[in-house]
């Protein structure tokens, strides 16, 4: 069934899918072992051929790369390591020649220590930046201001001299804190948004919003309640009352809003973590002034893919008035692969491909990681080959993120996989170099190949791409999902475990539109899946 009339007048970021680019991991051009914008726009014709509908880069800016990035000293300059503004031009143009739309990630909580900025507001008390950062008085005892504490560990204040002032820092000691409640800090913001929708870019996925406005009468946190989890950091040991999560974040989203409704089609995703998340990314999203949507960590950490989860987050977004837009990710840049976490090696190739039809079936956007559609797997770094800043400081509790940085995979014939033709900055993988994309794009079977049919499938549906949930529970042992558009109804049935199960006759009438791993309308075998329309 093809979209009607009324799905084809919906903005063209309602139900895409994304794909969400690390470039230091992607392609590299020039043999340095780090990926690039040349590197990425040689390989977009892939990237299109897989049926998403726009592109997500991390961060490429100028930064000395403390954070691989998200410590940005010039946000408005390509980092040399990836290439030069240029580049990231004729990056744009290439992929809107193959019809992709080009998001690129903002960090506006905080910048590198190296920046212009900073490097001004540090100098005195008295210079016209001297409040573009978060600067307090030492207590009468010398100790921080407060008792926040850093996500990386340690106390989110450091002391320094030049000013006789503690700065806030919410990650590294290296990323000091934006004062984003100074309007004359939102308009500086402002220009920066303002610079790259003038070079083209038609979105923006925001780094850590709720991590742009702390209160200013610097109230300590209280403890968090006991909990049976490890914790691995002092952060851990805190409700984030004060530090994060004002108030006054929400009226600094009606202004970025302004400003992209001033251009065409352009779509605001914000990334939202921490307890508060659900309200939070609904504050950051309500009506037709805030955000385009949000997505938080309801997938990207847990343990478990599970029936319950599912369900409660998709009933977080009803489809109601003046209810935001959600957005979904199995796997990040920040979590480790999905593969890997939810499934033994002996089910991978099943549970994948029942994922991919899961994902496709998630009311909201979906943004794929890449390597996701190849099947790539956690690859374990050793210590003395990490480069994650937290992983360093939090050895061996904290699992490393590189290990799911690692670089993309293209062929079985080239040196490093054919990512690069010198030592690659992170390790590909033994088993994930074998899951190639030129092995996968020539076997018509492959996980490459199944996602790009349930992308497929979800774009040629009004109800998968769009519609609302009907339904959302489990029958027996069968998951049910059920989407409604446009006069089209349409149920999935998954089976989530690793023994066959029996599907009842009331659920598998109507015509089957995609069955997975061999299902049957008699039978779900181990991580099948059907999409049914009614």
């Amino acid at each position: 069934m093809q979209a009607d009339a009324a799905s084809e007048a919906m903005p063209w970021w309602k139900g895409a899918a994304i794909y969400q680019i690390y470039p230091r991991s992607f392609q590299d051009s020039n043999g340095d072992g780090i990926g690039d914008l040349p590197g990425i726009t040689r390989r977009l014709p892939y990237v299109a051929s897989l049926g998403v509908d726009a592109i997500w880069i991390s961060p490429f800016f100028v930064s000395p790369m403390r954070d691989f990035g998200y410590d940005v000293a010039d946000y408005c300059d390509v980092d040399p390591i990836f290439g030069t503004l240029t580049d990231f031009d004729a990056l744009v143009t290439r992929a809107h020649e193959l019809g992709l739309k080009v998001l690129i990630d903002q960090v506006y909580s905080h910048t590198s220590d190296e920046h212009p900025w900073f490097a001004q507001s540090r100098s005195d008390r008295t210079n016209p930046k001297n409040d573009w950062y978060v600067w307090a008085d030492a207590k009468p005892d010398g100790s921080p201001p407060s008792n926040w504490q850093s996500v990386f560990g340690g106390p989110a204040w450091t002391w320094d001299a030049r000013r006789g002032q503690y700065y806030l820092h919410n990650f590294l000691s290296s990323q000091p804190q934006l004062n984003l409640h100074n309007p004359e800090t939102q308009l500086a913001i402002l220009d920066v948004m303002r610079f790259w929708l003038d070079r083209g870019v038609d979105g923006f996925r925001i780094d850590a919003l709720n991590f742009a406005m702390h209160d200013p009468q610097l109230r300590d946190n209280p403890p968090a309640p006991a909990t049976d989890k490890p914790r691995t950091r002092p952060f851990d040991f805190q409700l984030k009352t004060y530090n994060q999560s004002h108030a006054d974040i929400p009226a600094f989203i009606e202004r970025i809003r302004a400003l992209t409704d001033s251009y065409d089609g352009i779509f605001t995703v914000a990334e939202v973590g921490g307890d508060e998340a659900e309200r939070e990314m609904k504050a950051f999203t309500q009506g037709e002034t805030h955000l385009n949507s949000a997505y938080g960590f309801n997938f990207l950490y847990a343990e478990k893919l599970t029936p319950g989860a599912i369900c409660a987050a998709l009933a977080q977004w009803p489809d109601e008035e003046g209810i935001g837009w959600p957005s979904w990710a199995f796997e990040n840049h920040d979590a480790p692969r999905a593969i890997s976490r939810w499934w033994s090696e002996t089910n991978r190739d099943a549970a994948a491909r029942m994922k991919a039809l899961l994902l496709a079936s998630l009311r909201g956007n979906i943004i794929l990681y890449y390597g996701e559609e190849l099947g790539l797997s956690q690859v374990d770094i050793p210590f003395e080959q990490l480069h994650d800043p937290e992983a360093i400081a939090n050895w061996p509790l904290t699992l490393s993120r590189d290990g799911a940085r690692t670089p993309m995979p293209w062929s079985t014939s080239e040196a490093n996989s054919g990512f690069s033709d010198g030592e690659p900055w992170l390790p590909v993988g033994e088993d994930n170099a074998a899951k190639s994309v030129a092995v996968q794009d020539e076997d018509e079977s492959s996980l490459l190949n199944h996602t790009r049919a349930m992308l497929a499938l979800r774009n040629a549906n009004p109800a998968l791409h769009h519609g609302s949930v009907e339904r959302c529970e489990t029958q027996g042992d069968i998951f049910v999902i059920e989407r409604f558009a446009d006069g089209q109804h349409i149920r999935c049935l998954f089976n989530l475990g690793s023994k066959p199960v029996s599907v009842p006759q009331d659920l598998a009438r109507g015509s089957v539109l995609a069955a997975v791993n061999s299902a049957t309308p008699d039978e779900l075998p181990p991580y099948g899946a059907m999409v049914i329309e009614l």
